[in-house]
């Protein structure tokens, strides 16, 4: 009788990159990576774009994406075009209700906006991106098509500045590329990270950031960390204005108290000091 195969572990033996990779599902990961070409700016794609953007080949793309279609995530439009379907929005938004965080900091927020009749924030950060959490938008903005669930630069965002400041330089490193400041499109964006660096140790002293048109032209913000019961940040809030009507000066010294008031009132609901 052939000698019994040793039962493999069902976790890896180490917490190496190859042996992660070793348990990784390549079909699954490529579906993935296939669902997220979809963006603002490209709500429905032909296959052959969305192949090409994942990295896949073609026949792969086709079973992928009529899998896809078949399984409620993917919807095939007339002219042979694809988009996300209505349950891909409901996995997102009933993840995105169910953190803490967010169920916790909707009310002081609602309160700020109200207060300050400007557009409130919240969001985390999700590689070199800023997932926004809760979008409370009071006025006529130039990001007016952002929604909870949208992501923009962490880079070129107030929110995204704070919380890549709690960040350590090894992480800084590996989370922005050269890409990363690409998205930014204001008159002041910061183009690379020694550019950045400055500006977060600035951002790490004070407790707060500012984007002063470096996202978009017209647009200001300011915003201030969100941490848990251990310290650590774990979001960041900001309150956004447009700049003809709001120079910095009018911003920090009339919304930044509110803001970091609501702020400390969230941390404190998430068990921190």
């Amino acid at each position: 009788m052939p000698p019994r195969e040793k039962p493999t572990s069902p976790l890896p033996a180490d917490g190496s990159a190859a042996s992660k990779r070793s348990y990784q599902v390549e079909a699954l990961a490529k579906g993935l990576r296939l669902l997220g070409q979809f963006s603002e700016q490209r709500s429905s794609m032909k296959l052959t774009d969305m192949a090409a953007g994942a990295g896949v080949p073609l026949p792969t793309a086709f079973r992928m994406a009529a899998t896809l279609v078949t399984e409620g995530f993917l919807e095939q439009l007339p002219d042979g075009a694809y988009r996300p379907a209505p349950k891909v929005l409901t996995l997102g938004f009933a993840a995105l209700r169910g953190m803490d965080v967010v169920e916790l900091a909707d009310g002081p927020l609602r309160r700020l906006a109200a207060a300050t009749g400007q557009t409130v924030n919240l969001g985390t950060l999700s590689g070199d991106q800023v997932l926004y959490l809760i979008r409370l938008r009071n006025n006529d903005l130039v990001t007016a098509n952002i929604q909870v669930g949208s992501r923009l630069p962490a880079v070129g965002t107030s929110i995204g500045k704070v919380l890549l400041s709690s960040l350590d330089d090894a992480e800084l490193k590996q989370r922005l590329t050269e890409e990363s400041f690409a998205g930014a499109t204001g008159p002041n964006a910061i183009r690379s990270l020694a550019e950045l660096r400055p500006a977060l140790a600035n951002i790490r002293e004070r407790g707060w950031a500012v984007q002063d048109e470096e996202l978009a032209y017209g647009l200001r913000s300011v915003a201030a960390p969100v941490r848990d019961a251990s310290g650590s940040v774990v979001a960041a809030a900001n309150v956004a204005v447009p700049a003809m009507g709001y120079p910095v000066t009018r911003l920090l010294d009339e919304l930044r108290p509110r803001l970091l008031n609501v702020c400390q009132e969230i941390t404190r609901l998430l068990g921190g000091s």
